[in-house]
């Protein structure tokens, strides 16, 4: 099986990584493409965050569609209803298996996102 790496990072992480068919993708943040967190609850913060993991995506030839698991992080579980409200926008039918937990987080964010697609070479 190859390993293919895709995008850079300022840290030490390959924003996607295929193995096989699998597509596997760091865990996102809320930050712009100039590298700023971007301001605003927890809405704001998750489209921001989802709009990144269709990026890493498209970087390794899949998109939303192709997710099967996320792994989610949220800063506050009681912005838990308003997190799940903007999420499923970007999967309105057949969403992809989910584990939502709450931590705090590496930087002063609400929520940070990973995903697992599956798009056959």
């Amino acid at each position: 099986m190859t390993k293919q790496h895709f995008g850079q990072s300022h840290v030490p992480l390959s924003p996607a990584v295929r193995a096989g068919d699998f597509i596997y993708i760091s865990g996102q943040v809320p930050v712009g493409a100039d590298g700023t967190v971007i301001v605003g609850g927890i809405e704001a913060q998750t489209r921001q965050v989802m709009e990144n993991v269709e990026t890493a995506l498209k970087l390794a030839g899949a998109e939303l569609s192709d997710v099967v698991k996320t792994f989610v992080i949220l800063e506050d579980a009681r912005e838990f209803a308003a997190f799940n409200k903007t999420y499923a926008t970007y999967f309105p039918a057949n969403p992809p298996a989910r584990t939502t937990i709450e931590s705090s987080l590496m930087i002063d964010i609400k929520i940070e996102i990973e995903a697992i697609a599956y798009k056959p070479l």
